[in-house]
Protein backbone atom coordinates (compact mmCIF):
# COMPACT_ATOMS: atom_id res chain seq x y z
CA UNK A 1 0.00 0.00 0.00
CA UNK A 2 3.39 2.34 1.15
CA UNK A 3 4.48 1.55 -2.61
CA UNK A 4 0.79 2.25 -3.94
CA UNK A 5 0.49 5.59 -2.64
CA UNK A 6 4.27 6.27 -3.97
CA UNK A 7 3.18 5.99 -7.45
CA UNK A 8 0.19 7.77 -7.12
CA UNK A 9 2.71 10.71 -5.73
CA UNK A 10 4.85 10.50 -8.09
CA UNK A 11 2.58 9.84 -11.21
CA UNK A 12 0.72 13.75 -9.79
CA UNK A 13 4.21 15.46 -9.24
CA UNK A 14 5.42 14.70 -12.79
CA UNK A 15 2.35 15.37 -14.30
CA UNK A 16 1.44 18.79 -12.82
CA UNK A 17 5.29 19.68 -12.52
CA UNK A 18 6.96 17.82 -15.01
CA UNK A 19 4.33 18.06 -17.84
CA UNK A 20 1.44 16.25 -18.48
CA UNK A 21 2.85 13.03 -18.46
CA UNK A 22 3.40 9.92 -16.32
CA UNK A 23 6.00 8.49 -14.61
CA UNK A 24 4.95 5.27 -13.87
CA UNK A 25 1.29 4.83 -15.66
CA UNK A 26 2.95 4.09 -19.23
CA UNK A 27 -0.48 2.93 -21.02
CA UNK A 28 -1.26 6.75 -20.48
CA UNK A 29 2.01 7.49 -21.67
CA UNK A 30 1.24 5.74 -24.65
CA UNK A 31 -2.33 7.08 -25.63
CA UNK A 32 -0.62 10.75 -25.15
CA UNK A 33 2.07 9.23 -27.93
CA UNK A 34 -0.40 8.31 -29.83
CA UNK A 35 -2.22 11.90 -29.52
CA UNK A 36 0.69 13.57 -30.09
CA UNK A 37 1.49 11.67 -32.91
CA UNK A 38 -1.59 12.75 -34.42
CA UNK A 39 -1.12 16.81 -33.73
CA UNK A 40 -3.32 16.90 -31.37
CA UNK A 41 -1.17 16.70 -28.31
CA UNK A 42 0.65 19.20 -26.29
CA UNK A 43 3.80 20.93 -27.89
CA UNK A 44 6.52 19.33 -26.69
CA UNK A 45 4.71 16.04 -25.16
CA UNK A 46 6.16 13.60 -27.50
CA UNK A 47 9.52 14.03 -26.38
CA UNK A 48 8.66 13.91 -22.52
CA UNK A 49 6.78 10.77 -23.05
CA UNK A 50 9.14 8.35 -25.37
CA UNK A 51 11.96 9.75 -22.20
CA UNK A 52 9.51 8.79 -19.63
CA UNK A 53 9.24 5.50 -21.55
CA UNK A 54 12.55 4.93 -21.87
CA UNK A 55 13.55 5.69 -18.68
CA UNK A 56 11.00 3.55 -17.04
CA UNK A 57 12.23 0.57 -19.09
CA UNK A 58 15.39 0.88 -18.22
CA UNK A 59 14.64 0.88 -14.73
CA UNK A 60 12.32 -2.25 -15.12
CA UNK A 61 15.60 -4.02 -17.19
CA UNK A 62 18.05 -3.19 -14.70
CA UNK A 63 15.47 -4.14 -11.65
CA UNK A 64 15.24 -7.65 -13.56
CA UNK A 65 18.55 -7.90 -13.47
CA UNK A 66 19.20 -6.99 -9.93
CA UNK A 67 16.51 -9.63 -9.46
CA UNK A 68 18.11 -12.76 -11.03
CA UNK A 69 21.28 -12.08 -9.92
CA UNK A 70 21.78 -9.97 -6.20
CA UNK A 71 21.34 -11.38 -3.16
CA UNK A 72 17.67 -9.70 -0.91
CA UNK A 73 17.19 -7.94 -4.07
CA UNK A 74 13.67 -6.26 -2.81
CA UNK A 75 15.47 -4.49 0.22
CA UNK A 76 18.12 -3.44 -2.96
CA UNK A 77 15.77 -2.22 -5.80
CA UNK A 78 13.54 -0.36 -2.74
CA UNK A 79 16.93 1.54 -1.57
CA UNK A 80 17.30 2.19 -4.80
CA UNK A 81 14.26 3.59 -5.69
CA UNK A 82 14.58 5.92 -2.75
CA UNK A 83 17.79 7.19 -3.95
CA UNK A 84 16.52 8.41 -6.93
CA UNK A 85 13.21 9.81 -6.19
CA UNK A 86 15.36 11.61 -3.08
CA UNK A 87 17.44 13.01 -5.65
CA UNK A 88 14.50 14.45 -7.65
CA UNK A 89 12.95 15.49 -4.53
CA UNK A 90 16.11 17.51 -3.55
CA UNK A 91 17.19 18.92 -6.84
CA UNK A 92 12.96 19.89 -7.42
CA UNK A 93 13.41 21.90 -3.63
CA UNK A 94 16.76 23.37 -4.26
CA UNK A 95 14.77 24.68 -7.37
CA UNK A 96 17.77 23.71 -9.94
CA UNK A 97 15.03 22.12 -12.50
CA UNK A 98 14.54 25.91 -14.35
CA UNK A 99 14.96 24.66 -17.77
CA UNK A 100 13.13 21.70 -20.54
CA UNK A 101 16.37 19.56 -20.51
CA UNK A 102 16.22 19.86 -16.50
CA UNK A 103 12.69 18.45 -16.25
CA UNK A 104 13.83 15.68 -18.80
CA UNK A 105 16.50 14.80 -16.46
CA UNK A 106 14.16 14.85 -13.63
CA UNK A 107 11.65 12.65 -15.32
CA UNK A 108 14.17 10.32 -15.87
CA UNK A 109 15.03 10.27 -12.35
CA UNK A 110 11.44 9.87 -11.36
CA UNK A 111 10.33 6.97 -14.37
CA UNK A 112 13.69 4.88 -13.59
CA UNK A 113 12.49 4.92 -9.76
CA UNK A 114 8.67 3.64 -10.92
CA UNK A 115 10.66 1.12 -13.56
CA UNK A 116 12.83 -0.45 -10.46
CA UNK A 117 9.25 -0.45 -8.37
CA UNK A 118 7.16 -2.29 -10.73
CA UNK A 119 9.55 -5.05 -10.28
CA UNK A 120 10.04 -5.15 -6.91
CA UNK A 121 6.65 -7.28 -6.03
CA UNK A 122 4.44 -9.32 -8.03
CA UNK A 123 2.12 -7.66 -7.03
CA UNK A 124 1.11 -4.18 -9.55
CA UNK A 125 1.77 -0.97 -7.28
CA UNK A 126 2.41 1.35 -9.89
CA UNK A 127 -0.76 -0.01 -12.91
CA UNK A 128 -3.98 -0.94 -11.24
CA UNK A 129 -6.11 -1.06 -14.60
CA UNK A 130 -6.06 -5.17 -14.47
CA UNK A 131 -6.65 -4.75 -11.02
CA UNK A 132 -9.31 -2.69 -10.59
CA UNK A 133 -10.67 -4.71 -13.42
CA UNK A 134 -10.53 -8.12 -11.55
CA UNK A 135 -11.99 -6.36 -8.24
CA UNK A 136 -15.14 -5.24 -9.95
CA UNK A 137 -15.45 -8.17 -11.60
CA UNK A 138 -15.25 -10.96 -8.32
CA UNK A 139 -17.51 -8.35 -6.74
CA UNK A 140 -20.47 -8.24 -9.52
CA UNK A 141 -20.30 -12.52 -9.32
CA UNK A 142 -20.29 -12.43 -5.68
CA UNK A 143 -16.49 -14.02 -4.90
CA UNK A 144 -15.11 -11.57 -2.62
CA UNK A 145 -11.94 -13.05 -1.73
CA UNK A 146 -10.10 -12.80 1.66
CA UNK A 147 -7.38 -10.46 0.72
CA UNK A 148 -9.58 -8.25 -1.26
CA UNK A 149 -9.91 -5.53 1.14
CA UNK A 150 -6.09 -5.39 0.31
CA UNK A 151 -6.77 -4.59 -3.24
CA UNK A 152 -9.27 -1.99 -2.42
CA UNK A 153 -6.74 -0.33 -0.22
CA UNK A 154 -3.96 -0.14 -2.96
CA UNK A 155 -6.27 1.62 -5.04
CA UNK A 156 -7.71 4.19 -2.10
CA UNK A 157 -3.59 4.23 -1.75
CA UNK A 158 -2.79 6.02 -5.37
CA UNK A 159 -5.50 7.96 -4.63
CA UNK A 160 -4.47 9.52 -1.44
CA UNK A 161 -0.85 9.30 -2.52
CA UNK A 162 -1.75 11.54 -5.65
CA UNK A 163 -3.83 14.12 -3.25
CA UNK A 164 -1.06 14.35 -0.86
CA UNK A 165 1.46 15.35 -3.65
CA UNK A 166 -1.03 18.01 -5.46
CA UNK A 167 -1.79 18.98 -2.23
CA UNK A 168 2.03 20.05 -1.38
CA UNK A 169 2.92 20.83 -4.88
CA UNK A 170 -0.16 23.73 -4.38
CA UNK A 171 0.78 24.45 -0.56
CA UNK A 172 4.36 24.38 -0.64
CA UNK A 173 5.34 23.63 -4.44
CA UNK A 174 9.24 23.23 -3.40
CA UNK A 175 8.02 20.04 -1.35
CA UNK A 176 6.51 18.37 -4.70
CA UNK A 177 8.33 15.52 -5.02
CA UNK A 178 8.84 14.77 -1.15
CA UNK A 179 5.54 12.60 -0.85
CA UNK A 180 6.88 9.84 -3.37
CA UNK A 181 10.66 9.48 -1.55
CA UNK A 182 9.16 9.90 1.84
CA UNK A 183 6.23 7.01 1.17
CA UNK A 184 9.49 4.91 -0.58
CA UNK A 185 11.46 5.09 2.40
CA UNK A 186 8.61 3.91 4.51
CA UNK A 187 8.03 1.21 2.38
CA UNK A 188 11.73 -0.03 2.62
CA UNK A 189 11.67 0.29 6.33
CA UNK A 190 9.02 -1.80 6.30
CA UNK A 191 10.42 -4.25 4.29
CA UNK A 192 13.72 -3.77 6.31
CA UNK A 193 11.81 -4.89 9.71
CA UNK A 194 9.66 -7.74 7.81
CA UNK A 195 13.08 -9.11 6.93
CA UNK A 196 15.02 -9.08 10.26
CA UNK A 197 11.75 -10.74 11.63
CA UNK A 198 11.74 -13.45 8.78
CA UNK A 199 15.52 -13.92 9.55
CA UNK A 200 15.12 -14.32 13.64
CA UNK A 201 12.39 -16.83 13.26
CA UNK A 202 14.71 -18.54 10.75
CA UNK A 203 17.75 -18.11 12.87
CA UNK A 204 15.61 -19.44 16.03
CA UNK A 205 14.36 -22.64 14.30
CA UNK A 206 17.98 -24.00 13.38
CA UNK A 207 19.15 -26.12 16.12
CA UNK A 208 22.49 -24.68 15.74
CA UNK A 209 21.01 -21.44 16.75
CA UNK A 210 19.66 -19.75 19.75
CA UNK A 211 19.99 -21.74 23.25
CA UNK A 212 21.92 -25.43 22.84
CA UNK A 213 19.31 -27.94 22.94
CA UNK A 214 19.56 -29.97 26.64
CA UNK A 215 19.78 -33.40 24.59
CA UNK A 216 23.23 -32.40 22.63
CA UNK A 217 25.94 -35.25 23.27
CA UNK A 218 23.47 -36.89 25.51
CA UNK A 219 22.25 -40.36 23.30
CA UNK A 220 20.06 -41.48 26.50
CA UNK A 221 18.79 -37.66 26.27
CA UNK A 222 18.17 -37.69 22.46
CA UNK A 223 16.28 -41.22 22.72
Amino acid sequence: MLLSAASGAADAFVFICVGQVFAGVMTGNLVLLGTSAAGAGEEGVALRVVTALLSYGCGVAGAAVVGERMWRRVSVMLLTEVVLLAAGAALWAARLITSDAARLGLLVLMGLAMGIQGRVRATPTNYFTGTLTSLIGRLAVGRWRVGDGWVAGRLLAVVAGAALAALAVRLWPATGAVAAAALAVAALLVETVARHGQDSAAGAGRPDKGKPRPDRGNPAGAA
